[in-house]
């Protein structure tokens, strides 16, 4: 909590490059089904949270942005690709999956189901495995080093004693 007991919620991209600090009430979380959200993700649709009656303010980097439309820009690590903002006249939401607790912000309505892929409601009932459960045929993940900032602010990073970069093959 802040001095004046405002939440404060802290996030940012998975490389560390980009970092946020929100104080104040967050909007409704909510998913978007539509196809531009599902572009600027790489998924089936963008979980999103309005940040429109708190603070926002960029602590670490800056983001990149995509104009993806007449009236929307999309904010994003120019790092690691991150999804960060959806920016509209009506004002900004962040994706939800890049705050440090995003298990804090559940989403209460979905929008742009008109474009919402069929079997995305049946993913709930396919089986379902923890990582470490197909070892056998993915041995390399049993000494798997995670490179990903972790979720919580850091004075510095990377950390001095390795720095990563994206690489291409």
């Amino acid at each position: 909590m802040s001095l004046d007991n405002r939440p404060v919620y802290t996030g940012g991209c998975q490389c560390g490059a980009v970092r946020f600090r929100v104080e104040g009430t967050l909007g409704e979380g909510s998913v978007c089904h539509c196809r531009m959200c599902q572009k600027a993700s790489g998924s089936f649709y963008m979980p999103l949270v309005s940040v429109r009656e708190a603070k926002v303010e960029w602590t670490r980097g800056e983001r990149r942005r995509f104009h993806s439309s007449n009236h929307v820009d999309r904010g994003f690590c120019g790092d690691c690709g991150t999804p960060l903002t959806y920016e509209a006249p009506d004002g900004m939401a962040l994706t939800i999956a890049s705050f440090d607790k995003p298990e804090e912000i559940a989403p209460v309505i979905q929008w742009g189901v008109e474009a919402k892929l069929p079997y995305v409601d049946g993913v709930p009932s396919l089986p379902a495995e923890e990582t470490m459960a197909d070892i056998e045929t993915a041995p390399f993940l049993a000494d798997l080093v995670s490179y990903q900032h972790p979720d919580h602010d850091t004075d510095e990073w990377p950390p001095a004693d390795r720095s990563h970069k994206a690489r291409s093959k």
